[in-house]
């Protein structure tokens, strides 16, 4: 039987974490031909945050054991972006079955005459010990 885990994410601006509102949040899997297929796509509300999405994942006893063939979690990437701040780009964001994901964002602002195509930070989510 198929499960699922969910991921939240919130998006935010400088060390005050002051909510990013209507920021475009995309979250999609890479399939097994290397394709991007999209999970989601959402704006942020005002406090930030988008509604939680649902992530099909491995069965939840497939993550404890440390001698397991296979991944136990699912992987999904996340791409934020708002006018007049850089993307960000969050590579293998884990979801675990039956478990919640809370990805936080930070946003950084463009300098005057910055372009978001000259600013884009990618961040790869290494795997989690187990």
């Amino acid at each position: 039987m198929a499960q699922s885990g969910t991921l939240h994410v919130r998006v935010y601006a400088s060390q005050a974490e002051i909510p990013v509102v209507g920021a475009a949040v995309i979250v999609a899997s890479r399939g097994r031909d290397g394709k991007y297929q999209m999970i989601s796509l959402q704006e942020t509300d005002e406090s930030g945050n988008i509604k939680p999405v649902r992530v099909d994942a491995p069965p939840a006893g497939e993550s404890t054991s440390p001698e397991q063939t296979k991944q136990p979690f699912a992987v999904v990437d996340v791409w934020v972006e708002h006018p007049g701040y850089e993307v960000m780009w969050l590579e293998d964001v884990q979801i675990f079955a039956g478990q919640q994901t809370v990805q936080q964002v930070e946003l950084n602002p463009l300098v005057a005459g910055e372009s978001w195509t000259e600013r884009t930070d990618v961040r790869p989510i290494p795997p989690q010990e187990l």
